[in-house]
């Protein structure tokens, strides 16, 4: 019986179910459970199960440099940052809103971790989610452009619910590449959701991009719905030495 049972469940793709099914037979006949409870437990673990695989696959589809969560990120290091503010962020409720976010701070500040995280818990929850370096998009555009697939390559784009841009302001944009990314951002506008990280003053995105004019048209959708996220502290790369220095500086007044 257990063997025709495995193979309808193969049929019907129930991998979970088969894994725990002899496990749970042995375990369910020592408990005076319900049909109906037993039949709620195996289906939920299935749907727990694919839908776990299901945001792995997305997670490995999203080009993410690494895995960090937000409970990983330091908050009391960085106290400028509101960890209920990230929390409530988390909740994505900004993407059903389609509402931007910028972290802006000095390099090492953990920009980056934040707007992984976020795309992480996007992705758990099954939204599509693209991460890339703006240097490395600015590449991805010119050559789509050169190519004469501009149009697919930025209709590819637009189409992800979560679009993470990581370090504008890094390297200048040319004349050329800060069209390209206007027209990405406007394709996106009160659409979908991105997340941008910059080390770089809002008052200083002309410098970036080579010209105001675009500078401005490309903050004031960017800006226009989102939420702005200033981080003031010192770099993380530095916090073990400044540990190391205190706790040294303690031994030495001891």
């Amino acid at each position: 019986m257990i063997e025709e049972l495995n193979k309808k469940l193969d049929i019907l793709e129930l991998e979970r179910i088969k894994e725990i099914l002899p496990d749970y037979i042995h375990k369910t006949n020592k408990e005076n459970k319900t049909l109906t409870e037993q039949l709620n437990y195996l289906v939920t673990e299935e749907i727990n199960y694919k839908d776990n695989r299901a945001a792995e696959g997305i997670i490995k589809a999203s080009n993410f440099p690494f895995r960090k969560t937000l409970e990983e990120y330091d908050f009391s290091f960085q106290p400028s940052v509101s960890e209920s503010q990230l929390k409530e962020l988390a909740t994505l409720s900004f993407i059903e809103q389609h509402e931007n976010i910028v972290f802006i701070g000095n390099p090492g500040v953990g920009k980056t971790h934040l707007a992984v995280s976020l795309g992480i818990e996007a992705a758990k929850h099954r939204k599509s989610v693209y991460f890339i370096t703006c240097h490395n998009l600015m590449s991805k555009l010119n050559k789509a452009q050169k190519e004469n697939r501009l149009d697919k390559q930025l209709q590819h784009l637009a189409q992800y619910k979560v679009l993470i841009i990581d370090e504008i302001g890094y390297l200048p944009v040319d004349h050329q590449g800060s069209n390209l990314l206007f027209q990405l951002i406007a394709k996106r506008y009160m659409n979908k959701s991105t997340i941008v990280t910059t080390n770089m003053p809002f008052s200083r995105w002309g410098e970036v991009f080579s010209d105001n004019t675009l500078a401005s048209a490309l903050l004031d959708r960017l800006l226009h719905y989102s939420h702005i996220i200033r981080i003031t502290g010192n770099s993380y790369r530095i916090k073990d030495k400044i540990v190391e220095s205190d706790s040294r500086t303690n031994e030495y007044n001891e």
